[in-house]
């Protein structure tokens, strides 16, 4: 059996685990599957946990407090090697479903089913966990319940669908030249768009994207932005607000990038770094610097990305600017 397949299993045990688990032995969970100094980054405010009982109290009592019946679903299974480090990881994205029965980081509850989405980076070494990497869109969560901390997107935000080929569960280990030819379309587009974040062409013509993008692609932004399709469109509606909205961007690296079949993968810590000038997020300058954490999972298609889920820790962003989304949602719409 291969790494990645007995990575895949352990991974799958885990999340049987959690799910099956109550706030009283979910820590015992944790502990069983984690090092005892794993590294856990997680969004604001969650942030970095250090080892198994700090991630228990930071995220998985309150999160287990506010919602119950939780289910996994996902969408994105996958599991390969870092070209970082070396490192082996495991991750899935997808939702949680589960039932909005007590407040949430300020959020007021629903009482009604909620979709959580989520993207889960776990590396792991000597058959335990030893870093993890956890986003997920709160943004979102507040949309469900009729709140909307920032101005009109330009995108359109919804429960986005999984793959169109439905195959991104990737439970067998797939053709290493197949991952080896995702990886580098990857890599190019992410070259191209280094290029461009020196020469600040913030205003490109669609011909350097599509060198690496279908003309049809799909692109699943986080709430605050939302989903564009087809190239023209994401330029429109993310690209050209997001370049021409932020100066002196700078690309900082990713703590795992790696591709299996047709899938490819990463997370930074932070990916970027920026400067708001106006107009992102239809929010004012503010010209100060500001880390990005951002995920982004892709499909290829032939010789092309075609799907693009990507999830942006827009609260940490504003925070470092003076503006703290959940507290000022606490305040005015829960203030118990």
């Amino acid at each position: 059996m291969s790494t990645e397949q007995q990575n895949k299993e352990l991974i799958l045990e885990y999340y049987q685990a959690i799910e099956q688990a109550t706030p009283e032995t979910i820590g015992d969970v944790l502990t069983q599957y984690m090092s005892e100094n794993c590294q856990w980054y997680g969004v604001h405010p969650f942030n970095e946990q250090k080892g198994p009982k700090a991630v228990n109290k930071a995220f998985w009592q309150p999160f287990m407090h506010s919602f119950k019946h939780i289910q996994r679903r996902q969408d994105v299974f996958m599991a390969g090697e870092s070209g970082q480090n070396g490192e082996n990881w495991v991750t899935s994205m997808g939702h949680f479903m589960v039932q909005f029965d007590q407040d949430w980081l300020g959020i007021p509850r629903s009482g009604r089913v909620a979709m959580i989405r989520y993207a889960d980076f776990n590396c792991i070494k000597d058959g335990k966990i030893i870093c993890s990497g956890f986003f997920c869109d709160i943004i979102s969560v507040m949309h469900q319940v009729g709140i909307n901390p920032l101005p009109q997107s330009t995108g359109h935000s919804f429960i986005y669908p999984g793959p169109r080929t439905h195959d991104g569960i990737q439970l067998d280990d797939k053709s290493p030249e197949e991952g080896e030819k995702t990886m580098k379309i990857l890599n190019q587009m992410i070259d191209d768009l280094s290029q461009l974040n020196q020469t600040a062409n913030d205003n490109y013509p669609p011909e350097i994207l599509e060198k690496t993008w279908a003309k049809d692609m799909a692109w699943y932004g986080p709430a605050g932005i939302g989903a564009t399709y087809t190239i023209p469109k994401f330029q429109e509606q993310h690209s050209y607000p997001f370049r021409q909205g932020l100066k002196d961007k700078v690309f900082n690296g990713h703590i795992c990038r790696y591709a299996e079949g047709n899938y490819a993968c990463f997370f930074g810590w932070p990916n970027l770094t920026n400067t708001s000038i106006g107009g992102f997020l239809g929010l004012p300058g503010a010209e100060i610097r500001a880390d990005m954490r951002v995920v982004d999972v892709y499909r290829r298609e032939g010789d092309k990305l075609m799907e693009n889920w990507v999830l942006i820790d827009i609260p940490y962003w504003l925070k470092q600017q003076g503006l703290d989304i959940l507290e000022r949602s606490r305040k005015i719409n829960n203030p118990s």
